[in-house]
C-alpha cells in the first residue's frame, strides 16, 4: 500500500470549491488521468454514492470503481476504491481566511499484480503524485477572483 498527498491553495472560499467539487462528473475537467466518470447508483452525491471513472496514465488504461464513504459540505469528500486499484482517499477542504481554501488529497492505495504490486507501488505513488500535482494546478486555475471560471 502507498500513501499518496497533494496540497494546494485556492482562490475561493471553500463554499465556492465545494459547489464545483460536488458535481462529481466535472472532475473530468480538471484531472489530467480521468477520462471519463459514469455514476452506478441513483445518487450522484452523497455518502452510498458509486460510479466508475475511466482513468488513462500513459499507456495504462483502467476503470476505477470507487463509492463515496464521507460527504460533508464544504469540508471532505472521502472514496473507497474497490476495483484493480483498492483503497480509501478523501479530499478535504480548509478555509485560509475568508476568501481562500486549502485543499489536499490524500489516498492510500494499493496496486494490482500486474501494476508491480508492492515491488511497483514506490514508482506509482511518484507517477501518481505528478500527475495529481498537476490536477491540482488545473484545478487551482478554475478559480479567479474567488470564483469559478470556465475551463
Amino acid at each position: 500500500m502507498v500513501a499518496i498527498t497533494v496540497e494546494t491553495e485556492l482562490n475561493a472560499p471553500p463554499s465556492v470549491v465545494w459547489a464545483d467539487l460536488r458535481d462529481v462528473k466535472s472532475h473530468v475537467e480538471w484531472m489530467h488521468d480521468a477520462e471519463s466518470i459514469w455514476f452506478t447508483s441513483a445518487t450522484h452525491e452523497g455518502v452510498g454514492t458509486t460510479f466508475e471513472c475511466e482513468t488513462v496514465v500513459g499507456p495504462i488504461r483502467l476503470t476505477d470503481v470507487m463509492e463515496i464513504t464521507e460527504w460533508v459540505d464544504e469540508e471532505t469528500m472521502g472514496v473507497r476504491h474497490t476495483g484493480l486499484v483498492t483503497g480509501t482517499g478523501a479530499f478535504t477542504l480548509s478555509p485560509i481566511g475568508e476568501d481562500r481554501t486549502r485543499f489536499r488529497w490524500a489516498e492510500e492505495l494499493t496496486f494490482p499484480w500486474w501494476l508491480g504490486g508492492p515491488v511497483g507501488e514506490p514508482f506509482g505513488s511518484i507517477v501518481l503524485k505528478q500527475i495529481w500535482k498537476r490536477n491540482l494546478q488545473n484545478l487551482a486555475s478554475r478559480y479567479t477572483n474567488g470564483a469559478l471560471t470556465s475551463t
